[in-house]
């Protein structure tokens, strides 16, 4: 069962939510990179405005310097319509900071662009506390195999029909953290703590292995 229990200083959870009525939120590449931006930035004890960066190439934005991070960032996945962050509260009111900090920007960003008000992602976001390291380096993989339902829809009751195919899919997929943890160097990879991929990286099961925990680990954390 999933709650919004209060979050420990030094402790770890999965953070999700979606956006209203079921909505897309990630509309197009320039949505994704917006989003990706509004994570690096947003990991900071000092405000910071999106908007002074319009004319700033995506690469850079993720090179900016910034304040003291609120929480550290393990992994994350951006899907169409929803987003699975894994935080660790490193301040006090980290977490929630950073979460409302997150939701505010993009969707004043998304509001504005589609000509619209209100709320974009359900309120309040959800979390599940991860008890030890060793979970903590499967629910990094259950975020990063989100993705997999893009590729087969029907994974999480059926089974991945050809698991090299999927693994080599999600490896590609580039609204994810999964790149990052695979040698990949790219700018986003400064979203990420080097503190938490230290730890996740150290003995990561592969996505195979954990093909059927992630199906019955979603099936308990549903979106609503």
């Amino acid at each position: 069962m999933v709650n919004r229990i209060p979050f420990g200083v030094d402790e770890w959870y999965h953070c999700f939510t979606r956006g209203v009525d079921k909505r897309r939120t990630f509309q197009s590449t320039s949505d994704y990179k917006r989003f990706l931006q509004i994570l690096y930035l947003s990991n900071s004890d000092q405000a910071t405005q999106r908007s002074n960066f319009l004319t700033m190439q995506h690469e850079k934005i993720l090179s900016q310097k910034r304040g003291q991070p609120l929480v550290s960032i393990g992994a994350y996945c951006i899907m169409p319509n929803h987003f699975h962050i894994l935080l660790q509260e490193i301040k006090e009111g980290g977490i929630a900071r950073f979460m409302q900090k997150v939701g505010i920007s993009y969707a004043m960003y998304f509001n504005i662009k589609n000509q619209r008000i209100g709320n974009l992602f359900v309120k309040p976001f959800r979390s599940r506390h991860i008890a030890d390291d060793q979970y903590l380096r499967y629910v990094a993989q259950y975020i990063h195999l989100n993705p997999a339902e893009l590729f087969d829809r029907n994974w999480k009751s059926a089974g991945a029909k050809n698991i090299q195919k999927m693994d080599a899919d999600l490896r590609k997929y580039p609204y994810s953290s999964l790149y990052d943890y695979y040698e990949v160097v790219r700018p986003e990879r400064s979203i990420l703590s080097p503190q938490a991929m230290d730890v996740i990286s150290d003995d990561l099961p592969s996505l195979a292995s954990v093909l059927a925990e992630a199906a019955e680990y979603y099936s308990e954390i549903k979106l609503v």
